[in-house]
């Protein structure tokens, strides 16, 4: 699948098959946020990936009882080491973005989670205080294709040149 295809494709899927990621497809996905570019190349991240499935039921609490999340295959939580750093949360979404594009390609679905307690994470995966969650991440086996919502125009989002 071209990156481009890969793109426009991509949905938040909020239903999953009761289906194993496949172990190849969960190494290339991984290997895409590995692979992602950071702020002055620092990788000042961690990705915590959740297979178990108790502990992935457990984070639907967590995550205001989005049950979806206790339904895909695997979570994985993006953290920020250094979340004192300015660019910390935009390097963690950067290889989410990538995680989410790869698992497109490959027919798996993914939603971003940020409506979540974030101390109720920390404490079910034992995160460190001093690290910072910035996103969970459900990734499996789509149930349904998800819509496509509606974006806006090209107008509205691009100024030519300067702001006027």
């Amino acid at each position: 699948m071209e990156v481009f295809e890969a793109i426009a494709k991509r949905r938040s899927i909020r239903a999953y098959k009761n289906e194993p990621v496949p172990e190849e497809s969960l190494a290339r996905i991984l290997e895409a946020a590995r692979i992602a570019p950071s702020a002055g190349n620092r990788q000042e991240h961690k990705f915590i990936v959740v297979r178990d499935e108790a502990t992935r039921k457990a984070l639907v609490a967590a995550c205001n009882n989005q049950a979806f999340v206790g339904e895909a295959g695997v979570v994985i939580v993006g953290c920020a080491t250094n979340p004192q750093r300015r660019y910390s949360p935009v390097d963690v979404a950067i290889a989410l973005d990538h995680m989410t594009l790869e698992a497109t390609s490959l027919g798996l679905g993914t939603c971003w989670i940020g409506a979540f307690a974030e101390e109720k994470v920390k404490e079910l995966l034992g995160i460190p205080q001093d690290v910072t969650v910035i996103c969970l991440l459900p990734l499996g086996v789509p149930a349904t294709e998800g819509a496509m919502k509606s974006r806006k125009t090209t107008e509205e989002l691009f100024i030519p040149d300067r702001w006027a």
